[in-house]
């Protein structure tokens, strides 16, 4: 059984699983759908056409589902997608995307720590943090376990691959391979996220490998074609495989 506080406005068509709880003071729009579950602190504000996950946790302040910033912005009924398990801290914003249908869309497990920012046409993967005032310009794509570090400011259009780990304060204009280390102002790639790597498991063989191919494509000299050659001639496992297509993939070309 939902329970909802009296002070609570919720608008008719909203959509409100089992278990639901509603604290005092929100405000939740025609076209939100709540999971079982999920637990809204207080003064939290769900609009436009979101769709919240199960069991996820919204903390005071935060307004998710809000129409972008985007001056491109037309109407219609973008979207948000937030997975199930999230949990979203003290005014945290996460925007619709900008066309009509298109979708900003948040994973599961995620942390979106306080007054951290998802832009419009943003896909965050699973189990990714975002620590305080972190924010995403619009378009960008974090991959599953990726770690953005507080005050950090991400570009629109980066990607930021699997497991990496950016430090605070930085400023990402370009891709950050999966399984990298960016920190500093100017930003840099001094290592590889070794913690990360370990904590999530990876082989010992294939943290290695990761530290051979950083060698190989920011301490040897080499172009970004040149280096990837090499890691892929020298070098082998899931990691270095999913690692080079990254790079390969890349639109913005990736941090160096």
């Amino acid at each position: 059984m939902s329970t909802i506080h009296p002070t609570a406005v919720i608008a008719p068509g909203a959509e409100l699983g089992a278990d639901v709880e509603v604290g005092p003071y929100c405000v939740i729009g025609p076209h939100v759908r709540v999971g079982d579950g999920t637990r809204l602190v207080s003064h939290v504000v769900l609009d436009g056409h979101l769709a919240l996950g199960r069991g996820c946790r919204v903390f005071p302040f935060a307004s998710l589902g809000t129409i972008t910033q985007d001056l491109k912005y037309r109407g219609g009924a973008p979207r948000v997608e937030i997975g199930d398990g999230t949990t979203i801290r003290e005014y945290v914003t996460v925007n619709t995307a900008t066309a009509d249908g298109d979708v900003t869309r948040v994973g599961e497990r995620c942390l979106l720590m306080a007054n951290t920012h998802v832009a419009h046409d943003c896909i965050v993967g699973n189990e990714a943090i975002m620590a305080n005032s972190a924010a995403l310009g619009g378009h960008v794509i974090v991959e599953d376990r990726a770690i953005i570090g507080g005050l950090s400011g991400i570009h629109q259009f980066v990607r930021i691959g699997t497991t990496s780990i950016i430090g605070s304060g930085s400023k990402l204009s370009q891709d950050l391979p999966p399984y990298m280390l960016a920190d500093g102002n100017p930003i840099r790639v001094p290592t590889i996220n070794l913690v990360g790597l370990r904590r999530r498991g990876h082989s010992a063989e294939a943290c290695a490998s990761l530290r051979a191919a950083h060698r190989i494509l920011y301490r040897e000299g080499l172009n970004v074609r040149q280096a990837v050659e090499r890691i892929r001639a020298e070098l082998s496992g899931p990691e270095i495989d999913r690692l080079a297509a990254f790079i390969e993939g890349s639109e913005r070309g990736i941090l160096r």
